[in-house]
């Protein structure tokens, strides 16, 4: 069994994360020792040599320019196809793993042979006793959020370990099924990318997973920052785009073109109505069509699952304590979430 780890290192991340990182993989239980990649975007001769020099054990992938967390990895993943690595394990640096992580993970794809991404239990560092994410919730209007953020494990109800899709944080992702479904679209750039894999697999017929017993600690914080509100606006759009049917694109528009106006009104009073002209201007751009619709023609060639039986792992709320109001709270997710149910009983009688 080969297995393969990715790290992707920016400027001084490696110098503020790899070391604890490191450490625990080199601590892995030895029923599996993985190979580690670090790809290193925007390298330079400094960052090469720490890196070397830290890790002497791993391969170091060395991009001239920032090419995001979608290509980074896909860099260093497209090796490791070549070379028929069975498993790949995406980590970020700012992460560490338990000793018995890995082989909980891989227990847990050996024993589904469906299983094409297995999460791990991602619990917040330094508040360890508090989730990170329990797997990550799609939105029915593309938002993605952390399922469980900041709840006391113990306190947690894991009611089944299907999850609409993993966080690129810690993901096990089997190789047979990459080759099926491919990698990340790098168009995203950074964000979003995860969930639009964890979409295509479900749509063809692969399972996401969560591996409860495989524990790993993240540096987390929800952060809110102008470039960051552009990416997840933009691609939470591509990847319904790509992904819905033409009926649930239908039937999903109203309640989209009122939370374009909610978004629009939420960045003009944070400062960021630029940024959210920026979105629109994305996809106003004749150019930019080339590409969503191939994108949207390639992703829906991969279909063997209809949406009915994707949809109970949507959600019709936004259950994220980060961005809590009582706007939301109240009136915006109790009206989507009504809709929401209805479409669902449609698109189920539909069979679509």
């Amino acid at each position: 069994m080969k297995v393969g780890v990715i790290l992707v290192n920016y400027k001084d991340y490696a110098e503020r994360f790899l070391a604890p990182c490191l450490e625990s993989l080199r601590q892995l239980d030895p029923y599996i020792k993985p190979d580690i990649f670090i790809v290193d975007n925007a390298s330079s001769v400094q960052s090469e040599i720490y890196l070397r020099t830290q890790a002497p054990e791993a391969r170091i992938i060395c991009n001239k320019h920032n090419d995001g967390f979608a290509k980074g990895n896909n860099d260093a993943m497209r090796i490791m196809l070549d070379e028929g690595y069975d498993y790949i394990l995406l980590l970020n640096m700012d992460a560490s793993l338990d000793a018995s992580a890995l082989k909980e993970l891989v227990y847990v794809a050996e024993s589904n042979h469906l299983a094409g991404a297995i999460q791990a239990r991602l619990m917040l560092d330094p508040d360890r006793e508090l989730v990170n994410s329990l797997g990550n919730v799609t939105h029915f209007l593309g938002f993605g959020y952390c399922r469980s953020y900041r709840e006391k494990y113990n306190n947690v109800q894991v009611k089944s370990s299907a999850i609409a899709y993993p966080s690129g944080a810690c993901v096990l992702l089997k190789a047979k099924a990459l080759r099926d479904v491919g990698l990340f679209d790098e168009e995203f750039w950074m964000y979003n990318e995860d969930q639009d894999l964890g979409w295509r697999l479900w749509l063809s017929s692969w399972q996401c997973l969560l591996a409860p017993k495989a524990i790993a600690y993240h540096h987390y914080e929800f952060s809110r920052s102008i470039s960051k509100f552009y990416w997840l606006e933009r691609n939470r759009l591509i990847v319904a785009w790509k992904n819905y049917s033409l009926l649930a694109l239908i039937l999903f528009f109203p309640p989209l073109l009122i939370m374009e106006l909610g978004t629009t009104y939420f960045s003009w009073r944070s400062g960021w109505l630029e940024e959210k002209k920026k979105v629109w201007a994305y996809f106003f751009n004749i150019k930019n069509w080339s590409y969503l619709l191939k994108a949207r023609r390639q992703t829906q060639a991969l279909r063997k699952v209809p949406d009915y039986k994707i949809l109970p792992l949507f959600s019709g709320a936004i259950a994220y304590q980060e961005i809590n109001s009582p706007l939301l709270k109240y009136v915006v997710n109790p009206i989507f979430s009504v809709y929401f149910s209805i479409t669902r009983l449609l698109i189920k009688l539909l069979k679509q």
